[in-house]
């Protein structure tokens, strides 16, 4: 299977650089997984869309304004990317600079924050110490900015801080949103809860490798990041009482997906508090998600990858066009679907439109 299985041609104005006017006023497109049959619906027909008894899994993390931007000690500037909280003052980060600080450099930010080199790991990501008032999340908090994704080129702005977080967010470590949670308002959660909609929460930390492009040519030599996912007990009791009682298991968002389909042990969901590097695509055998809400994703991505192995029904129909590798049936019906977004308007990535897809079975 290629990466080159996973292209779509998609015009630069179709990419969504500010939200919607209000969070519930995306469009929704539903593709159903088993035929192929896609729907253009506005989010707000989601209700419609979920059963009564469904389980409705959320990622609740909270995305830091982890960007610094200052200057090393000799005058040069320097753009800190916060990847992972060590603790509360150390950190895993991304650095960019003229010259790469050697261990021992001091970066110096707003507000008297300092900020001391401690190591380079050999994956290119630097260890980094904290010095000033208050805690790493706290001192992000005053002078960071917003980590918006390199495909929506513009500066973050005020209202980037909480549109670019869920309304439920709770647990502060990502540093790129949910995006498929940034469609709920609370009016709609309620509205969920009042028809019967059960609602659990995971916790996944999204890391800057999520914008890492796919550079293998064969999907299956590609290696993702890794990142922390906490199943909270009652969450891994919930999804497994849904799937006892026949009961649909709804992912809002790849995220949920990763984190539930990699805390199987012995067919049940497990409690977990540890790191996940699972990698989904086409030919995985899902054993948990019955049905997912996403937004639109990049060409050739992982994201974009792991919603076409939810549509897969597991059939080889043969090369598509021009490719020399195996496409599958979901590939296709996904591809077809992203076609008829770009066709009829669809706002693109992060800040763009929804999909909901049932799991062809």
């Amino acid at each position: 299977m290629l990466r080159s299985d996973f292209y779509y041609d998609l015009p630069l104005s179709q990419i969504a650089r500010q939200p919607a006017a209000a969070r519930t006023e995306s469009r929704l497109l539903a593709l159903d997984g088993a035929t192929g049959a896609c729907r253009d619906l506005r989010f707000t027909d989601l209700p419609a869309l979920l059963r009564p008894d469904d389980l409705l899994v959320i990622n609740d993390t909270r995305v830091l304004p982890a960007r610094l931007l200052g200057a090393k000690e000799t005058g040069g500037r320097v753009e800190l990317l916060v990847e992972r909280l060590l603790d509360d003052r150390r950190a895993r980060v991304q650095l960019r600079a003229s010259k790469s600080p050697a261990p021992g450099s001091r970066l110096n930010f707003d507000h008297g924050i300092a900020v001391t080199v401690l190591s380079k790991g050999d994956d290119g990501f630097y260890e980094v110490e904290l010095a000033g008032e208050g805690t790493l999340p706290e001192i992000l908090d005053r002078i960071g900015h917003m980590p918006l994704p390199p495909y929506i080129d513009r500066a973050d702005e005020a209202l980037d801080r909480e549109r670019y977080q869920t309304v439920y967010a709770r647990a502060p470590g990502a540093v790129a949103a949910p995006t498929a949670g940034l469609h709920f308002d609370d009016a709609l959660l309620n509205r969920l809860r009042a028809q019967g909609v059960e609602i659990a929460a995971i916790t996944l930390h999204v890391g800057a490798g999520t914008f890492q492009p796919v550079r293998a040519d064969d999907v299956a030599d590609h290696r993702l990041h890794r990142e922390r996912v906490i199943v909270p007990a009652s969450t891994a009791e919930s999804v497994n009482r849904a799937r006892a009682a026949g009961r649909r298991v709804v992912a809002v968002g790849t995220t949920v997906v990763r984190a539930l389909e990699s805390s199987v042990e012995g067919g049940r969901v497990v409690a977990r508090d540890a790191e996940t590097d699972i990698f989904i695509y086409p030919g995985y055998r899902f054993q948990v998600v019955d049905a997912l809400l996403t937004n639109f994703h990049l060409p050739e991505s992982t994201l974009l990858m792991l919603v076409c192995a939810f549509a897969d029904r597991i059939e080889a129909r043969g090369a598509v066009q021009g490719s020399t590798g195996c496409a599958f049936a979901g590939t296709e019906a996904v591809l077809a679907a992203y076609q008829h977004a770009v066709e009829q308007g669809y706002r693109f990535f992060s800040y763009g439109d929804a999909m909901f897809l049932i799991r062809a079975r």
